[in-house]
């Protein structure tokens, strides 16, 4: 389907003829006799573009077009008028519709080109959106998103989902780049040129959250001047990401899942039930398997969602992609700041594959941002937050003690075998009675 058009004509013959050239060229037609009628169907469901002659009975295209004005979700309106109303249809233009043709039509593919052209337009306006949305969050090459082993496994899952339409919930600590992983779901899938519309769910308060998603009508409450597109609207055609989903409140919960099984929704303050072409994928850092034990969240909804789990491992489980992921960081920053940094120092990149990462890649980033920021020609250990070389230093420090005890075990144990015989523990160790003999009074075996 290329699109849906509500065409509105009172003359049956010209109506049925508008409505057999759209619905052969493969758009959805819906027709209306008057303004009233229409009015009632696009507060019912969602058009791409309007066709709509000026005079009608009883309300005329032009207040039809006004009156659809104040909603942020109308669609775009294409007027046909007779020649002795061509001023009306300049007047609309000014008012904001497409652009209209005269009665009556000398070619059919005027009507079609102008049809379509509209709808591109909407397109592309919400596929450059869609991708400044992108460029905002910095989305990374597919193969640095999934560098390491531990996100092999994940990667295979991403492709595997992406074609469907099945919910994704995505689970892992805050940090590990679940939105990234949302965007590239949608990217791969075949809504891809349909927007990409993220809310953090614990970031708006409860008693605006509803709004947030749903929209609300004029008037629904204090402050709510005009008419306002909720998320889910914004998302038509596309993929709506609802972060931190388990800081929904319950009573906004039971709301998601009657959107989720009905595949509609009404703005607060509204009786007009709008559909919800949307794909959804939600995240959490929770375990929402507790959280359904604890009654905080519904287990119907956590059903409804978790059709497809996708767990992202931690950073501290990606310790071999950590110099990949440091090196992108570094290039992206110092390019942004006008620098040609020529890489990472070996301290360095080790000071970073020893660091435990709480924050996980979001940490990685922003540390180094500031590494870029205070370098000269390479990253220096010297560049990196205390909390990473200090940890850095004690984890060497802690590795040479393992060795080192794990060293004087093992000598312990040859020189009881071989019941105190010290040419024999030597050969069995591999070193000569020399390095034993120093070895023994390193470890404390002999006194000096």
């Amino acid at each position: 389907m290329k699109g849906t058009v509500l065409v509105v004509e009172d003359d049956a013959t010209f109506r049925a003829f508008m409505q057999t050239i759209l619905q052969d060229e493969g758009y959805q037609v819906e027709t209306a006799v008057d303004g009233l009628k229409a009015l009632r169907l696009l507060r019912q469901t969602g058009f791409d573009v309007v066709v709509s002659d000026l005079n009608l009975p009883g309300k005329s295209g032009l207040d039809l077009f006004r009156e659809t004005r104040p909603d942020p979700a109308a669609p775009p309106f294409i007027f046909l008028t007779a020649f002795g109303t061509v001023d009306q249809a300049v007047c609309a233009i000014k008012e904001g519709a497409v652009d209209f043709l005269t009665k009556p039509l000398s070619d059919p593919q005027a009507l079609l080109t102008l049809v379509q052209r509209t709808i591109e337009t909407q397109s592309r306006t919400r596929e450059y959106l869609s991708l400044k949305e992108s460029e905002a969050a910095g989305l990374p090459p597919e193969e640095l998103l999934f560098a390491g082993e531990a996100m092999r496994p994940v990667r295979q899952l991403v492709h595997d989902v992406a074609a469907t339409m099945a919910n994704v919930l995505i689970l892992g600590e805050s940090g590990t780049g679940k939105e990234l992983v949302a965007r590239i779901i949608h990217l791969m899938s075949r809504r891809e040129k349909g927007a990409f519309v993220a809310i953090n769910c614990a970031a708006i308060p409860e008693n605006l959250l509803e709004s947030e998603l749903f929209g609300h009508e004029k008037g629904a409450f204090t402050g709510a001047i005009q008419a306002r597109q909720g998320k889910f609207e914004l998302a038509r055609g596309g993929t709506i990401f609802l972060d931190e989903i388990g800081e929904m409140p319950l009573s906004l919960q039971a709301k998601l899942l009657r959107v989720i099984q009905e595949r509609s929704f009404e703005r607060v303050g509204g009786t007009r039930e709008i559909k919800a072409d949307v794909r959804i994928i939600a995240a959490t850092n929770r375990n929402l398997r507790e959280e359904v034990g604890e009654r905080r969240f519904r287990e119907d909804l956590y059903y409804r969602l978790n059709v497809f789990p996708l767990r992202i491992p931690s950073l501290r489980e990606r310790t071999d992609a950590i110099a990949v992921l440091a090196e992108y960081f570094m290039q992206r920053f110092s390019s942004q700041l006008g620098k040609q940094l020529k890489g990472i120092e070996h301290d360095a990149v080790a000071a970073l594959r020893r660091y435990h990462w709480p924050g996980n890649v979001r940490e990685l980033q922003n540390v180094m941002e500031r590494a870029a920021i205070l370098s000269r020609e390479q990253v220096r250990a010297a560049t990196l937050p205390d909390e990473i070389v200090s940890a850095s230093r004690e984890g060497a420090l802690d590795s040479r003690e393992r060795l080192k005890g794990a060293e004087r075990d093992l000598i312990a144990q040859a020189i009881a075998k071989h019941g105190g015989n010290r040419r024999l523990a030597a050969q069995e160790l591999g070193m000569s009675r020399r390095s034993l003999q120093y070895k023994l009074k390193e470890h404390g075996f002999l006194d000096e």
